[in-house]
């Protein structure tokens, strides 16, 4: 019986793999969209006193300009990755970037504090859109094994866009005004809509779709209920009241309500049996906790700049450099040297102990009174841990899943991370709300001053050059050490992190878009077909990667394995990408890879190892004239 030439949820095989500068023009769109699109959820947070003064806001809706975004961005990740693995992956970017630039548009032109709430909601659809699809499409098109260093150029960009956000929010308000922080993405996005539009080529998907409304809906509203709860509770309403127990027990209900659908549907939105495989478990359990370490910490570094040492806006943007620096240099490094070697725990590791340390020290040093270069050294090893493990999550997970279930494992990721981080925000917030009061009330006791000297006492931000020189150091001491215990909380999330982290098991990067699948005989596309001996119905590659020569593919070439006693176990043709696999046919251990390419030898060791093994080969004529092998410049014994 035939086999169909092409899976239905495969790529048609007739598509070339796109060129590297295919790749990076392409994805130069998708990182100006995910860029803006992270930036506009940060970039408000120094703008928001303003903002809320020019519209009359109140502080309750000062937290929901935030959180709308956040929720409704958490809320619709894993819907976005779901819809990636039926439709066309590149409609639903520009759906995207269309919809993140209408919210936009819409929130720098309100005039109401409501309309605003509203239309941070339509951004957030967006940004949410974006953050799912950009990992997904970056897996689409590019295999694991190469991938670590797109994934860092990601992971780069949304760390940037996290951070520096307050930095350039900051500058924009003293200068060209609030509305401007909205405006501001606008043309970006603009731009990306048509680079995407021009360059972007993925892979078309042909399947049989089935939407699972329920399931959208049952999520949408379970995690919509907790966020609330989280940003609501300790202001609204106490944390053990009533209405506190009822937006619990509504999200609750609505997500074991999403399991019950999700276990039985045909296309679930979260397919649960993603969550038997230990990575995908462990590495979602770990991107909560970045996700609540990062951002519930982060997004209080201005706040503290600000009200516990007297700094700007714009100065307080530019004091958080060293964190942005730390992410930058951290998730493009990282990238590279994971694309280079094939590995990716131990950077995974490091950045685990980077961020765990990082935060227990600032939790223990940080005051308004500390010395900034001691502060400089924590925020970037906090900077370096968080960019060496947000991004390489998600590749872990992408490593071990295939590419038709692609779209619903990285969205999980991204969505659990997502959540963490908007749970964060909102409990550490309740935390500093909380202790900052009884500080200050505290403090103001001890010199014999009534809490209503400052506006704090009415839970809104006080305003430090209104204070006399007395309140205004208790101000500035009660937020020092308030926030630093929001560092000293996110410290043992952070290690709950490391541990997830240090349960995984590395699996070498694949060097193909898809899973491999077994192979029937009938049809060996990489091997010679003149000396291939007849080979059992299904089986695997012994030996796979790429042969390139002079930075460039080497199409056909010849790759020959041998034991230690000279005899052939395996012969294989490289695919005119230099993609090659070596399917062994006869018992042994793999002793030396001989490759021959329009005429020029290359000869390397292989570790002996009965295993799949992953090899990129590149030809430098490592073969001398005794014609021994050579392997890092020596002769390799015996060959």
């Amino acid at each position: 019986m035939s086999a169909p030439a092409t899976s239905p949820s495969s790529p048609t095989p007739t598509s070339a793999p796109p060129t590297t500068r295919h790749v990076l023009v392409a994805l130069s769109g998708l990182l100006m969209a995910l860029f803006v699109a992270i930036l506009s959820s940060t970039i408000v947070s120094n703008a928001l006193p303003r903002i809320l003064a020019d519209l009359g806001g109140t502080q309750a809706q000062y937290t929901w300009v935030v959180t709308a975004s956040l929720l409704a961005m958490t809320a619709s990740t894993p819907i976005w990755g779901k819809l990636a693995d039926l439709f066309s992956k590149k409609l639903l970017v520009q759906i995207a970037i269309t919809t993140f630039i209408v919210g936009s548009m819409l929130c720098g032109l309100t005039t109401d504090t409501a309309e605003l709430i509203g239309f941070r909601v339509i951004q957030g659809l967006g940004m949410g859109g974006l953050m799912a699809l950009a990992q997904v499409v970056i897996a689409a098109i590019i295999p694991p094994r190469e991938r670590g260093r797109y994934a860092g150029y990601l992971g780069a960009i949304m760390a940037v866009a996290t951070v520096g956000g307050p930095l350039i929010g900051g500058v924009i308000v003293d200068t060209i005004g609030w509305r401007w922080c909205f405006y501001v993405t606008v043309p970006i996005a603009v731009v990306a809509l048509v680079v995407l539009q021009r360059t972007l080529t993925v892979p078309t998907v042909r399947r049989e779709v089935h939407i699972d409304y329920l399931g959208a809906v049952l999520i949408a509203a379970g995690v919509s209920a907790l966020l609330v709860w989280t940003s609501l509770a300790g202001h609204q309403f106490p944390w053990g009241s009533w209405a506190s127990a009822a937006w619990v027990g509504g999200g609750v209900v609505a997500l074991v309500l999403a399991v019950v659908v999700e276990s039985r549907v045909r296309e679930p939105i979260v397919p649960l049996h993603l969550f038997r495989n230990p990575t995908v478990a462990l590495a979602t359990v770990a991107g909560l906790a970045v996700g609540v370490a990062m951002f519930g910490s982060t997004i209080y570094l201005s706040q503290f700049f600000q009200l516990a040492r007297g700094a700007t806006a714009t100065e307080a943007g530019l004091l958080t450099l060293p964190m942005i620096g730390g992410l930058f240099v951290s998730s493009t490094v990282v990238g590279q040297l994971i694309t280079r070697y094939g590995r990716w725990k131990p950077y995974l590791v490091g950045g685990g102990v980077l961020l765990t340390a990082g935060l227990l020290l600032e939790g223990l040093f940080v005051s308004a009174t500390a010395p900034y270069p001691l502060l400089a050294v924590f925020m970037a090893m906090v900077g370096l841990g968080v960019g060496a493990t947000q991004q390489n999550l998600v590749l872990a997970v992408q490593n071990q899943v295939a590419m038709s279930e692609m779209g619903a494992a990285s969205s999980a990721v991204a969505f659990f991370r997502s959540l963490g981080g908007a749970a964060g925000v909102a409990a550490l917030g309740a935390l500093l709300s909380s202790h900052v009061t009884g500080a200050i009330s505290d403090g103001l006791a001890r010199l014999g001053i009534p809490a209503s000297a400052t506006a704090s006492s009415g839970g809104r931000i006080p305003d430090l050059t209104a204070l006399p020189a007395p309140v205004r150091g208790v101000v500035e001491n009660a937020y020092g050490d308030s926030i630093a215990l929001l560092f000293l909380a996110a410290a043992p999330v952070a290690a709950v992190a490391l541990l997830a982290i240090l349960g995984l098991r590395e699996v070498p990067l694949r060097h193909t878009i898809d899973l491999p699948e077994e192979e029937p005989a009938a049809a060996p596309p990489v091997e010679d077909p003149e000396t291939a001996p007849a080979t059992s119905p299904r089986r695997r590659p012994s030996l796979s990667g790429t042969v390139r020569h002079d930075g460039a593919p080497a199409p056909e070439a010849v790759l020959t394995v041998v034991d230690t006693a000279g005899r052939q176990l395996g012969r294989a043709v490289a695919d005119h990408d230099g993609r090659y696999a070596v399917h062994a046919s006869a018992p042994g251990r793999p002793h030396l890879l001989v490759v021959q390419w329009r005429g020029t030898p290359h000869v390397e060791a292989l570790g002996g190892s009965a295993g799949a093994q992953y090899r990129d080969v590149v030809m430098d004529g490592a073969v001398d004239a005794g014609r021994h092998a050579r392997r890092d410049g020596a002769p390799v014994a015996g060959s």
